[in-house]
């Protein structure tokens, strides 16, 4: 009895271990029919060719050119105008004690307020 319980604990652990086998080799497969297309490979560049050119960088943002708004309500004119000025894609408001994402964005106007809305200090990410 033993034995068979064994063989029931033992028989789940073993269909996992052949379910996370690797896949068959596609030279060995079967039939063509079965097997996915693969894509053409892609050769390197010749060594006297040029350099790529790097991938765009997001948009620089200048909080410099955005103080003009420390003092201010924030309503709506002044964010899109604080933005503008900065050159950033987007901005957004920071409340004291608000939570907020921490990840660097190059093209984002942060625009720190008080309690009464008003702009305290400007900074880009």
């Amino acid at each position: 009895m033993n034995t068979a319980r064994s063989l029931s604990l033992l028989s789940p652990l073993l269909f996992a271990l052949v379910a996370c086998t690797a896949p068959r080799d596609p030279d060995v497969a079967g039939a063509a029919g079965d097997q996915a297309p693969t894509a053409p490979v892609e050769s390197a560049p010749p060594a006297d060719a040029p350099p790529a050119a790097p991938p765009p960088t997001a948009q620089a943002c200048d909080a410099d050119a955005a103080n003009g708004a420390i003092g201010k309500a924030a309503t709506t004119e002044v964010i899109e105008q604080a933005r503008t000025a900065a050159g950033a894609a987007v901005a957004r408001t920071l409340a004291p004690g608000q939570v907020v994402t921490m990840e660097f964005r190059g093209d984002r106007l942060n625009l720190m307020v008080d309690e009464a809305n008003v702009v305290t200090g400007v900074r880009c990410g």
